[in-house]
């Protein structure tokens, strides 16, 4: 599947992953509060096989199928005191 890669210019390392024929109007108002304006930062070719960085091909594609969509936000900071007190 062709998909298209937005970046949140409202949320920092913030991603949207659409299939290349989705309309961000389509998409829920929080979404598109969050991707407004449009900023695309890649196309790539989804395939089973492939490996992303924070997800495989097979569970993206079943969030493009299911949802329309899938949002890859960042993952928590790492509280280092926490580390510290162990």
């Amino acid at each position: 599947m062709l998909c298209r890669v937005l970046r949140s210019p409202r949320k920092a390392d913030t991603y949207l992953f659409i299939p290349a024929t989705a309309l961000v109007a389509e998409l829920p108002e929080t979404l598109q509060t969050l991707f407004t304006p449009e900023q695309e930062v890649t196309r790539l070719m989804v395939t089973p096989e492939r490996k992303f960085a924070r997800i495989d091909g097979v569970k993206l594609l079943e969030h493009l199928n299911t949802e329309g969509y899938y949002l890859q936000i960042p993952p928590p900071p790492v509280n280092m005191l926490a580390t510290l007190k162990d």
